[in-house]
């Protein structure tokens, strides 16, 4: 690999052209095994998500704004999983697990500008679900679909837009001649663990942009549900209670585990910084978590079941 020679501050360093992932073992026969696992998992994704999008499509009694949210939030799902997985794969089965230094770059911008959309739009389904339960009788008229469209709007450009910034505030780093990156994918820590200059600024940039991801839109989705409880409790019926629970259960599960991972990574000193144990972490919430998500919102859903049911039928009963 073509390296370019310099010097900073009476310190040698190199501009790496791109990075050599080391993802979990060197062994075979344990890449082999993990290939086998993982292809397994990232097929059961993409077929829960797809069969979200498609029922939520073909079903005119799931046009409503939770579904509508609940179809873009699988569709960013699966493009999330996508840009992780598939390489992700491939060094299990590659000899040469290098990646250049643009690859790497567009991988993390993707990776934080859908990771970012997922947790907008998190908050955006909580103040749906507020609206529906807190003030039921306007819900058709404030969650108008002009409105859904424009929250989704919103989480993707707000996504997009500190992805890119962050992104070239990272990159613009100058890289160690061991451009190893021990991790399974070019995430923001393991990447500022291969920079040769002073990173503290862009640890701080780092840090106050994953607060305005994560914290910002979690304490939204804490300040809704705490709303939504005592709307809840102030029910008569336990019936009418129960249903109103289960209509909130779902998105609330989704949303602690996906803001659970990702504050537990990137919202933590750096001197807790511990890789091997954020290699399981990420891992979790890049592969188990988005896996176990379609059985979240259907196994209890009765409509999303109902709607499963008229599509099964309408393919094998034609």
């Amino acid at each position: 690999m073509t390296l370019q020679e310099m010097d900073l501050r009476g310190e040698n360093y190199s501009t790496a052209t791109g990075f050599i992932i080391l993802g979990f073992s060197s062994r075979l026969s344990y890449q082999q095994m993990l290939f086998g696992l993982f292809l397994i998992m990232h097929l059961v994704t993409l077929g829960g998500h797809m069969t979200i999008v498609l029922v939520t499509l073909v079903d005119p009694a799931l046009h409503i704004p939770m579904y509508f949210f609940l179809r873009n939030l699988s569709v960013i799902e699966i493009c999330y999983t996508l840009v992780i997985v598939p390489k992700m794969l491939a060094n299990f089965l590659a000899g040469n697990h290098r990646i250049s230094l643009v690859g790497c770059a567009t991988q993390m911008c993707f990776f934080i500008a859908l990771g970012g959309a997922e947790c907008f739009l998190l908050a955006a389904m909580a103040y749906d679900r507020y609206v529906a339960i807190c003030n039921p009788l306007r819900y058709t008229l404030i969650m108008s679909r002009p409105l859904c469209l424009q929250l989704l709007t919103v989480a993707c450009t707000s996504g997009f837009l500190l992805s890119l910034g962050l992104t070239a505030l990272i990159f613009h780093l100058p890289f160690c001649h061991s451009h190893e990156i021990n991790h399974f994918f070019c995430d923001i820590p393991p990447v500022l663990e291969v920079a040769c200059s002073d990173t503290h600024a862009d640890e701080v940039a780092v840090f106050l942009v994953c607060m305005l991801i994560l914290m910002v839109p979690f304490l939204m989705i804490l300040a809704s549900y705490v709303l939504i409880v005592a709307s809840i409790l102030r029910i008569h019926s336990a019936q009418e209670r129960r249903k109103a629970f289960s209509t909130c259960a779902a998105h609330l599960v989704v949303a602690v585990l996906h803001y659970g991972c990702a504050i537990f990574i990137y919202i933590r000193p750096k001197a807790s910084y511990a890789l091997e144990q954020d290699k399981v972490v990420s891992l979790i919430y890049t592969n188990v978590t988005p896996m176990l998500y379609p059985a979240i919102y259907s196994l209890r859903n009765r409509e999303v079941q109902g709607a499963l049911r008229k599509v099964w039928d309408r393919i094998f009963l034609l």
